[in-house]
């Protein structure tokens, strides 16, 4: 069903939540413009509306009375993110009620007839119809909507996510918030003070998110178009309706921290096992926001994008367009007041037409990480993150343009350029696993210098961890061993001094037998 498609592409990226919100919204505009339409063509039809509201809250109004005071050509519904602070003299940019609202270049509309089902409404869903690629930042802010604090606020999260029509693919980059860069018209300083900068002064052009997109673009040349800014609301609020029953998702190590702040000024202990487990929205974030892990805030983008990809998962599932269907007005109602974005909303459906053309197998997730970042300290004495920018660069050329890799054969010999010390770790409690891994990448033409047992022994899925500048050798095992991007990890752990280790799961297996 194409209707999926859209709630795919909604989901997939870090704007999984709010773009999630504004999607459903899209499928009741639509159902409310059918009203209107039909309303001026003479023809009586309840509004949508009203008709929800009566069924959830019990309040229905008398029609009769409610259409002679109404003016005859109001909206039904004006969809307007509400910000979690709006610095003064910056207007938020609204989303439109309907797909005729005014069109980026880039975008294509269609308008919906009233007799459409759900089907061939998604089938009516504007669709872009340039192949350049879009790329939007998304910010997670450390801030709920009960809480006191009224901002501005620097960034808790900050991901790029890159969209190319033209190869069908999705790039997400995750940058550290301590990363050490110039913010235009204020000099050096911590990326995550941009947007607390630009509210704070009201930034022309935007306030905080448009000085956020400037940093991006002075610092690593990649020119951001869109933004979204959630707070942790968006999150659990998405997940709570979407998924009531929790999300499945594979914790790799043993997370144990007991300080993990609360929503006060005490502390919520996060104790979590390796292995599968179903968590629900709160103890998702919770894992999401962790730092007690070896790679701190390295290990913590990384499990963002796991839980984002998980989330993405568990929702298109069976039974879960329909759920998603029917949460769509309160999860619209409880969305509101948490988030800004300079999307419309023709523009989230246009991107959600495109990822129903686009698999899981080309969305990919890189981290700038320790080996793209040295530790340092900011004139204050303060440690920060220097980044090294052309590391970054490769880094993004692999993340956005993966397309533009090198043939098999390239990377073969790139990787025997480098001549890498390897080692395979049997992560499970299969006996002589790693042996027959050994012995199956020799017939590869890949040499093993040694193998071991992981620490871990319930693994489920192959990783692969760098220990040093071996990135071609990496990028060769994971083609050969169709590991994906995300589980290609730059390691400083010390299991091993330098080179590049497989850690076998369970999938390992069939590998070998294949």
């Amino acid at each position: 069903m194409r209707f999926r498609s859209c709630l795919a592409a909604i989901i997939s990226f870090g704007a999984l939540a709010v773009l999630t919100g504004l999607c459903s919204v899209s499928v009741f505009s639509l159902s409310q413009q059918t009203v209107v339409d039909l309303n001026a063509a003479g023809f009586r039809v309840d509004d949508p509306l009203l008709t929800i509201r009566c069924a959830l809250t019990g309040e229905c109004e008398d029609e009769a009375a409610a259409s002679e005071s109404a003016p005859r050509n109001a909206p039904l519904l004006v969809l307007t993110p509400a910000p979690t602070y709006i610095a003064t003299a910056l207007p938020l940019a609204t989303a439109t009620t309907t797909a005729q609202a005014a069109t980026p270049w880039f975008f294509a509309t269609a308008s919906p007839t009233p007799a459409a089902t759900a089907t061939e409404a998604a089938s009516e869903l504007p669709r872009i119809t340039d192949p350049r690629a879009l790329t939007i930042l998304l910010m997670g802010i450390d801030q709920r909507s009960a809480a006191a604090e009224q901002g501005p606020f620097r960034t808790d999260t900050m991901m790029l996510v890159h969209v190319n029509p033209a190869s069908e693919s999705v790039g997400v980059l995750s940058l550290p918030r301590d990363l050490w860069v110039e913010i235009p018209n204020y000099g050096p300083g911590r990326i995550n003070t941009a947007n607390f900068l630009g509210d704070s002064d009201a930034y022309p052009g935007g306030g905080g998110p448009a000085l956020a997109m400037e940093t991006i673009a002075a610092n690593f040349g990649i020119r951001v178009e869109k933004y979204l800014l959630v707070n942790f609301d968006v999150f659990t609020t998405v997940v709570d309706l979407l998924a009531p029953d929790g999300v499945m998702l594979h914790v790799s190590e043993y997370i144990d921290d007991p300080t993990y702040p609360d929503e006060g000024y005490g502390y919520d202990p996060l104790y979590l096992e390796p292995g599968m487990q179903r968590m629900d929205a709160e103890t998702l974030l919770k894992y999401a926001r962790t730092r007690t892990t070896q790679g701190g805030d390295f290990d913590r983008a990384r499990r963002q994008q796991q839980v984002l990809d998980a989330v993405r998962a568990e929702v298109l599932s069976a039974g879960g367009i329909v759920n998603f269907v029917a949460q769509a007005y309160p999860l619209w109602q409880e969305l509101q007041g948490n988030y800004r974005t300079n999307l419309e909303l023709n523009e989230i459906l246009a991107l959600g037409r495109l990822m129903g053309s686009i698999t899981r197998e080309n969305i990919h997730y890189s981290v700038v990480d320790n080996y793209y970042a040295a530790l340092g300290h900011s004139p204050q004495g303060e440690e920060v993150l220097i980044p090294d920018f052309t590391s970054i660069r490769d880094l993004v050329m692999r993340a956005f343009y993966p397309g533009a890799q090198l043939r098999p054969a390239e990377m073969k010999a790139r990787a025997e350029a480098e001549a890498a010390p390897i080692f395979v770790y049997n992560g499970t409690r299969i006996a002589g696993l790693a042996g027959a891994m050994r012995e199956w990448l020799l017939a590869q033409g890949v040499t093993v210098t040694g193998i071991n047992n992981d620490v871990t022994s319930g693994r489920l899925q192959t990783e692969i961890r760098v220990y040093g500048r071996y990135e071609a050798t990496a990028a060769y095992l994971a083609q050969l061993l169709d590991v994906p991007s995300e589980r290609v990890r730059r390691s400083g752990d010390g299991v091993i001094a330098e080179g590049v280790l497989v850690a076998l799961g369970l999938d390992a297996q069939a590998i070998i037998e294949s």
